[in-house]
């Protein structure tokens, strides 16, 4: 059994990032419902206990609360946003709307009166006040917030302030800590140190979780909901599908069955690629060609949410097909791993956009069961359990491509003729950037539903046009837009205007994430 941290969830939408730099910090952290009740977390037995964000305020009647007894079972507690608000509003004091929110980065202060926090100052590694971000010097922290402690409850002290609000407090003698910015995001100066210190100063953990771990506890749940039946593996060729199959070939090799759906939205010769690299390995690999069947699916289809639904249903049927054509296969195993869940709307948190293999689902399936043994894992971790089962370079490190593929990078309607025309110009962004250093984190290009006027020949041109978007990310939840040189966008859009008749504007999305999200749909 490993030291465990309990993240609670109240509907923010970075949990998964909480527990994922828990994770990172080599400790092992599982989310929960806010509500669990208090025997449940001694049956646990965490050494910690971590309160998400949430959108909701405190102060509403109907606001999502955790068990008021957890407060008193002596275990350590941090607070995060709405996690320090509740807490804070429990424990007799204060929250209230600010007359004007905190949204992005901000200076955050540490304060120190007599003994120095143990989130700010002295670290597990003895380092002074001062010497790193998260000292004892003023450093930039993510905020998201409007509502704002104005109180606090007996026996807390302020920690450290923003130019609006307490940005943290604590009640060290009962291992209470709060803080309302997001120390678990990249956008934190030496956030990693804070969360460091609350796990081991104050939990005291000694950091016993490695994802071997993972490795073998999911193999060991593969093979218990398994039993003896078989499972047939939806594998689009991506990251998450090929460790997933990987990781469903070691639990049960003889009972796998791994079908590749081309629906007609890949990248220009992507399909043949993933045939030829998945038919030569150990596994019964089946190729289904329904170009024609997505797109009759699609006929007509502008709303992005409608589209991720029909290919999401349309995905099933033609695996429930394949299943009974190749006997009874009661199990359908899926690459789905976190974010997806998160934007899909999760257990508390709101829809983002519905991904084809999550809110695409339809309420009614043939399968018995649904496996996902990567549904609690950022894309980063997905890569580094990939090398570990042995997977090639070339596949780990893919970039992502979304499972309704390129429906979902043109707006509007979908039709074969705007297909043409967006792997055409995907094909010339990628091939320019594949020898970029450091390259992006993922890239492509979208064909807009607005059209432009333009000249080629002396002629008046009418045409969509073409967005490229690159990004740089650590977990696909939060990203920044990729600084490409002006010179090599200048060459990928005189190269997609010269090459591609119908095309004659491209444009560069500079939006991070948030407030845009990674794809346009």
């Amino acid at each position: 059994m490993n030291e465990r941290v309990l993240v609670l969830d109240f509907g923010g939408q970075y949990k998964e990032l909480i527990a994922r730099a828990v994770r990172g910090l080599s400790v092992y952290s599982e989310i929960r419902a806010g509500d669990i009740g208090v025997d449940e977390i001694r049956r646990l037995a965490p050494i910690g206990v971590i309160l998400t964000g949430g959108p909701n305020s405190v102060y509403l009647p109907d606001s999502p609360k955790c068990d008021p007894a957890l407060f008193s079972l002596g275990i350590p507690i941090l607070g995060i946003c709405y996690g320090m608000q509740m807490m804070c509003h429990m424990l007799g004091g204060e929250v209230a709307p600010g007359e004007a929110g905190e949204y992005g980065r901000v200076m955050v202060t540490p304060v120190v009166k007599g003994e120095p926090s143990a989130l700010f100052c002295i670290g597990r590694r003895g380092d002074p006040c001062g010497q790193s971000p998260a000292g004892g010097e003023p450093f930039d922290a993510l905020m998201s917030h409007r509502d704002a402690v104005t109180r606090l409850p007996k026996g807390f002290t302020v920690t450290a302030t923003s130019p609006l609000c307490i940005a943290a407090c604590e009640d060290a003698d009962r291992k209470l800590y709060g803080v309302q910015f997001h120390p678990e995001t990249a956008h934190t100066e030496g956030g990693r140190e804070i969360m460091q210190r609350f796990i081991y100063d104050v939990c005291g953990a000694s950091g016993d979780y490695k994802l071997d771990d993972y490795i073998e506890s999911q193999i060991s749940q593969i093979r218990q909901q398994a039993g003896d039946r078989k499972i047939l593996l939806a594998l689009s060729g991506g990251v998450d599908s090929s460790v997933c199959a990987s990781l469903l070939s070691k639990a049960v090799p003889d009972r796998l069955t791994c079908i590749f759906v081309d629906h007609g939205f890949m990248r220009l010769n992507e399909g043949d690629e993933i045939e030829r690299v998945f038919s030569k390995r150990r596994l019964r690999f089946v190729r289904i060609n329904a170009q024609k069947r997505f797109l009759a699916r699609l006929k007509g289809v502008a709303d992005p949410e409608l589209k991720r639904k029909l290919i999401g249903e349309e995905f099933i049927r033609v695996f429930e097909d394949e299943a009974t054509k190749l006997g009874d296969i009661p199990l359908l195993a899926q690459g789905t791993i976190y974010p997806d869940i998160v934007e899909s709307g999760g257990v508390h948190g709101a829809t983002i956009k519905s991904h084809h293999n999550v809110g695409g689902l339809p309420e009614s399936l043939a399968f018995d069961e649904v496996i996902e043994p990567l549904s609690g894992l950022f894309k980063d971790e997905v890569r580094i359990l990939g090398k570990k089962l042995g997977l090639p370079a070339s596949l780990v490190n893919r970039q992502p491509f979304p499972g309704p593929g390129l429906a979902i990078r043109i707006m509007g309607d979908v039709t074969e003729a705007k297909l043409e025309v967006l792997r055409a110009a995907d094909a010339i962004f990628r091939e320019e950037l594949a020898g970029t250093r450091p390259r992006p984190d993922q890239y492509f290009a979208v064909l807009t539903d607005t059209r432009s006027v333009g000249v080629k020949g002396d002629d008046r041109t009418y045409d969509p046009v073409i967005a490229l978007r690159a990004v740089t990310t650590d977990d696909f939840m939060t990203c920044e837009y990729t600084p490409l040189p002006h010179k090599t966008l200048s060459r990928i859009s005189s190269r997609i205007t010269s090459e591609i008749p119908s095309v004659s504007r491209i444009v560069y999305d500079i939006t991070s994430k948030p407030p845009a999200t990674v794809e346009w749909e």
